[in-house]
């Protein structure tokens, strides 16, 4: 799926930062470091700040800049990386793709004496560009590959990667495009769900209604929230789709408005595109937020989406939002431009091949290095690895308050037991 669509599955978000560190507990041999000097040899740095998009799809203002030139290469160092971008991809793709870049050059400059060399590709913005890329970073010595973005091109690299036995942190949400030694670090919506479901449930709602756009992000939610609730052991009341246009919003509405009688709960994962029209059909139809509480996801980590009735009460999952700030700050002043949401991947992956590197010698980018089950932290909290190439992350929980945008429930500093 392509970036841009409302909530779509290659959301394109960037933040601040927090240099990806190995957690030291609980791992083994390879993985036992001394906290001091873990966070010495880190520069683990984070600054706390408020406000931000996290979670929120499409793509923030940003430089393009000129395309990269063939063969461009970041550092030094002895371990080499492939940083696979659509650099030269039309529109927006090529924006971010620029941003991306600058994240990552910016990781390599302040991670304190990295030993990396980033092999920079031009994938175009295309699988054939991607895989191309992918063959030529690994001809000429890339140990891992970061990127690419779209979740074709995923797709292509990972296909190359496996074939010379090299891992892929790419930076596509679409989970279908995971797989072992292709890891997603991106922000998958059924992370929101899950989070957000269990959160609820953990505050005694029990009985779920759901309203979620006909759309590729839609079914993804849907199958997601489904499971989430399940696993809960709570019942969903009534599911509904709704269409993009007014008409087909009101006819939605309608069908669901006599079910949310049996529900305490409405989760209503639209963007802030879609979001005034649908919640002014659900006021014309009686919805009352006091009444059934209103659910989403980090699609409504926006500012306007606070201001709307409709919402007011509601609670939504997204990163943590404190790293972001700070991280987009020192981009402005480094390249006089504002950072993509999605710029934090790039240097977190970039930071954390350079953490990988210093620490873990000859296995630093294998599979029990990459899958840590203690995970590592980011610009927008914990994350993990599964050996299955998803993500796991850390995730808060906000609340619409009166127009304003809340934390009720601080993300987690450790993701606990690896479930699966």
């Amino acid at each position: 799926m392509e970036p841009g669509m409302p909530g779509g599955a290659d959301r394109l978000p960037g933040h601040e930062w927090r240099t990806p560190v190995l957690h030291h507990r609980h791992v083994g041999p390879t993985l036992r470091f001394k906290a001091h000097l873990l966070a010495a040899s880190l520069g683990l740095m984070l600054a706390a700040c408020g406000g931000g998009t996290s979670g929120v799809p499409g793509f923030e203002s940003g430089g393009t800049g000129p395309a990269a030139p063939a063969g461009q290469t970041i550092g030094t160092g002895k371990v080499k990386v492939g940083l696979i971008l659509p650099l030269g991809a039309e529109g927006q793709g090529g924006m971010v793709g620029h941003s991306l870049k600058n994240a990552a050059e910016m990781a390599l400059a302040e991670f304190p004496n990295a030993d990396l060399t980033l092999l920079v590709k031009d994938d175009r913005g295309t699988a054939d560009g991607a895989r191309s890329a992918a063959q030529q970073a690994i001809s000429e010595g890339a140990e891992l590959i970061v990127g690419p973005l779209f979740a074709p091109s995923v797709q292509a690299v990972g296909q190359v990667a496996r074939a010379a036995n090299r891992p892929v942190i790419a930076f596509s949400s679409d989970s279908n495009v995971a797989a072992r030694g292709v890891y997603l670090l991106s922000f998958p919506p059924e992370n929101d769900v899950d989070r957000i479901i269990a959160y609820a449930s953990q505050q005694g709602r029990k009985s779920f209604a759901a309203l979620v756009p006909d759309t590729a992000y839609g079914k993804v939610v849907e199958a997601a929230f489904q499971q989430a609730v399940a696993t809960r052991g709570a019942r969903v009341a009534a599911i509904e789709r709704f269409g993009a246009d007014p008409a087909a919003m009101q006819a939605s509405v309608q069908r669901l408005m006599p079910s949310l009688g049996q529900a305490d709960t409405l989760f209503v994962p639209a963007g802030a595109d879609t979001m005034p029209a649908l919640a002014q059909a659900l006021q014309q139809g009686g919805y009352d937020p006091r009444k059934v509480k209103p659910l989403g996801t980090g699609v409504w980590n926006d500012n306007a989406m606070a201001q709307i009735p409709a919402l007011n009460g509601g609670w939504f999952a997204s990163p943590d939002t404190a790293g972001f700030n700070a991280f987009a700050a020192r981009y402005q002043q480094r390249f006089n431009a504002s950072p993509t949401r999605t710029a934090t991947l790039a240097y977190d992956a970039v930071s954390l091949a350079a953490a990988l590197a210093r620490t873990q010698g000859s296995q630093r980018f294998s599979e029990a290095v990459l899958t840590n089950a203690s995970g590592f932290a980011g610009a927008d909290g914990v994350f993990r690895f599964r050996p299955d190439g998803q993500v796991e992350r850390g995730l808060a929980v906000l609340e619409m308050r009166n127009g304003q945008i809340v934390t009720i429930n601080a993300a987690p500093r450790d993701l606990g037991p690896r479930s699966q």
